[in-house]
Order: structure tokens, then C-alpha cells, then sequence
């Protein structure tokens, strides 16, 4: 019987691991949410516990693994509040037991900010801001950047060739190719596009909020990408409420670098490569026996009718007038 990768990682393989970098355990172990990765709690004696965090294999290449870990040492360094891994007394901080890269982070304390709360908003824009000023000091030499093949055209023709149903295969390809070409239209207005090192994942469960400030955490997707990807998920509610919650991002944003208003552009196109990405992610994870136990109710007929009324009323959305700063 075929086993996927990630069956391998015992307690006793785990344990192993952390203590093969000096650090003895307690045996106590939490599984933390996580599924890309698997990310643990490891209790360590006489000491605050660790984080331990096990990649995908064959997800990242060790370089492109290393130049995340570089890019939030680089923050580090800046004095701004993101949760890097730790270094061994070489300089290392990406480490290998048996099949496994793993790395190992301080434990930090938080939860999710309130995203209604404006004034979160503006110490965001400002922590965002800084974050971007350094970001785009340099570009990512190996991690990829966020294009409309890899979000978009890639994850169509795996959704459209193996997943769809076939009873929703001609709506499906005739809705994402009307979406996509809605998307390079507004991207080919943008050119040239203005690329930086970004977070790319900056939705609430990567913030940890404590002592009214936001620690960021897992830079696991961060990539070359517009300004505005930072930005766009912390919006929320109706247009209203979206505008005022960009205008205190922006204004905090814009005390540390400039953001470039055109890129509100930007907004309804990212949204949906982050929609059709974001099913095409838990599709090439299908095979991984924690996505189905999470996420029962993908890969049904019910899921994909629901995905195509969702990609339908983004449609709409790309016609609507772009969101303005007050």
C-alpha cells in the first residue's frame, strides 16, 4: 500500500529530529494547524517549548527554503516583529534528519487581530510598509513570483483535465477562460509591474496579535509579487467598510513606502487567481491523507457547483469600479 511522506514523522522520529540540533525533549508534542507543512510544538527540557516545522518534500528547493529563511532574518535585523527560524552556532537554520528539511522557531504567544478594528488596520499599513521598504531593497533569485500562469492558466487545466465534474466541465472552461482573459487585461495595464519581496500570505491566521502588536509568521509562501497582494486580504464586508479599512492600511503603509494607487487595480484580478488557486492547491494535495479528514467536503459535485457561483460572481466583481482611497 502506497504511504504518503508525511506518515514517517512519528513521535519518535520527531523527537529525534529536534534533538539531533542539541535540544533535548520532554516527549510532550502538540500537532499544530497546519497542512502544507506539518508544524509541532516540541516540549524541550528545562526550556520554553519549540516550534518545529517539517516541509513538503519536494514543495521548495533547499535554496529557495534558505532565501525565505534569509529574507526574515533580513526583517529580524530590521527590528521588525517576524518570527524567524533559529540559527545553529554555523549559521544554519535549515536542517535535515532522514527524508526531511525541517527548521526550528521560537514559540510565540498571540491570536488573530481584529481586522474591524481600524486602528489595527493603520499599525498594519505601518508594519506592512516597513516590511515592503525592505522587501524591495532586492528580488527573490529563487522563489517564484505570483503570475497569471501559475495561479490562473495552471491551476484551470488541472481543476478542468481531473477534477471537474463532467456534467460542469463546459461551464467551468468557458467561466475561467472569460475570467482570465478579464485578469491579463488588467494586468497588461500595469506593465511594467512593479514586483517585490512580499509576505503573500497576509490573511489573520499568519498575525499573531499580542501586547497590541502583530508578530508575522510563515513566510512559507512569500514570492515576488505587487505591493497590493499584502494588502487587498485584510478588506473585508461591503464597499463602504472596504474603503475606510484601505484608507488606514494606506496611511500607515504610506509612512515607511509609498504605495502606488493604481494597484487598487490589482485588487478583484488577485482575488480571483488567489480563488482558482486556492482549489488547485487542495487538489494536488488530495492525495495527502490530512486533506480529505480536513476538508471533507472538497472534490464533491456539490464543492465544484458551489466553486463556479463563486467564480461567477467574481466575474461581476472585475466589471465593478475599483475601490478609492478617502
Amino acid at each position: 500500500m502506497n504511504t504518503h511522506p508525511f506518515e514517517a514523522l512519528s513521535p519518535e522520529f520527531l523527537m529525534d529530529a529536534v534533538e539531533s540540533q542539541g535540544f533535548p525533549c520532554d516527549g510532550r508534542l502538540l500537532v499544530l494547524n497546519s497542512y502544507e507543512n506539518r508544524v509541532y510544538q516540541v516540549g524541550i527540557d528545562d526550556r520554553e517549548p519549540l516550534i518545529a516545522k517539517f516541509y513538503r518534500p519536494e514543495r521548495w528547493s533547499e535554496q529557495q527554503i534558505k532565501e525565505e529563511h534569509q529574507f526574515s532574518f533580513e526583517l529580524m535585523e530590521h527590528e521588525l516583529p517576524v518570527v524567524a527560524p533559529l540559527r545553529n552556532e554555523q549559521g544554519e537554520s535549515l536542517f535535515h534528519y532522514g527524508d526531511f528539511s525541517f527548521a526550528l522557531f521560537p514559540r510565540r504567544g498571540g491570536h488573530a487581530p481584529e481586522l474591524e478594528n481600524l486602528d489595527n488596520l493603520l499599525t498594519l499599513g505601518r508594519l506592512i510598509g516597513r516590511i515592503h521598504a525592505i522587501g524591495a531593497i532586492r528580488p527573490f533569485e529563487c522563489r517564484p513570483s505570483l503570475t497569471i500562469e501559475s495561479y490562473g492558466y495552471d491551476s484551470r487545466a488541472l481543476i478542468s483535465e481531473q477534477f471537474i465534474p463532467a456534467s460542469l466541465k463546459a461551464s467551468y472552461d468557458s467561466l475561467t477562460a472569460d475570467l482570465l482573459q478579464a485578469v491579463e487585461e488588467v494586468f497588461s495595464k500595469q506593465q511594467p509591474m512593479i514586483m517585490i519581496r512580499t509576505h503573500s500570505d497576509c490573511h489573520g491566521g499568519n498575525m499573531l496579535w499580542r501586547n497590541d502588536a502583530p508578530n508575522f509568521v510563515d513566510l512559507d509562501d512569500a514570492r515576488m509579487a505587487p505591493a497590493v497582494q499584502d494588502i487587498w486580504m485584510l478588506l473585508s464586508g461591503d464597499r463602504v467598510m472596504r474603503t475606510a479599512q484601505l484608507s488606514e492600511v494606506v496611511d500607515g503603509y504610506n509612512e515607511f513606502y509609498d504605495f502606488h494607487p493604481r494597484q487598487l487595480q490589482l485588487i478583484e484580478p488577485l482575488r480571483t487567481l488567489r480563488m482558482m488557486h486556492y482549489a488547485a492547491w487542495l487538489a494536488r494535495r488530495w492525495d495527502d491523507p490530512a486533506f480529505p479528514r480536513a476538508f471533507p467536503w472538497f472534490n464533491t459535485e456539490r464543492y465544484w457547483g458551489e466553486h463556479i457561483l463563486e467564480l461567477r460572481e467574481q466575474y461581476a466583481a472585475l466589471s465593478e469600479p475599483v475601490l478609492e482611497l478617502m
